[in-house]
C-alpha cells in the first residue's frame, strides 16, 4: 500500500514539474557577465535556453552544491569512524591472541607465563 502510495506522490510532483514546464517554454537570455563588466573584459558569453530549463538547472546545481558541502564537513565524523573501527579491530584480535591461554589449566597458564622457564 505504502509503495504505491509513494508512486502516486511521484506521480503527482512530476505532473506539477511538468506543468511548470510548460508554463515557462519561452526562452531567455543567459550572459556570463553584466554587459558592462563583460565589454570591459571582451567577454560576451550568452546562451539561449528556455526559462525552465534555467529553473530546473538552478534547483540541480543547488541539490549538488548541497552534498558536497555537506560530505566536506563530515569528512571529520568519517575519520573519526574508521579510525575506531580499526581500533575494534585491533582490539578483536588481541582478544583472540589472549583467549586461547584463559583456557588453558591454571598450572600450565603459571608455567607458561613464569620468566624463568626450565628447559
Amino acid at each position: 500500500m505504502m509503495k504505491y502510495l509513494r508512486y502516486l506522490v511521484l506521480l503527482l510532483i512530476a505532473l506539477g514539474l511538468f506543468s511548470v514546464a510548460l508554463a515557462n517554454r519561452e526562452p531567455v537570455v543567459l550572459h556570463a557577465l553584466p554587459p558592462d563588466l563583460a565589454q570591459l573584459a571582451g567577454i560576451d558569453w550568452q546562451i539561449r535556453l528556455p526559462l525552465f530549463l534555467v529553473a530546473f538547472g538552478g534547483i540541480v546545481m543547488g541539490v549538488l552544491i548541497g552534498f558536497v558541502w555537506e560530505w566536506i564537513r563530515e569528512h571529520k565524523h568519517r575519520a573519526a569512524a574508521a579510525a575506531k573501527s580499526r581500533e575494534v579491530q585491533e582490539l578483536k584480535r588481541e582478544v583472540a591472541r589472549s583467549t586461547p591461554a584463559a583456557h588453558k589449566d591454571e598450572v600450565l597458564a603459571l608455567l607458561d607465563s613464569s620468566p624463568g622457564k626450565a628447559g
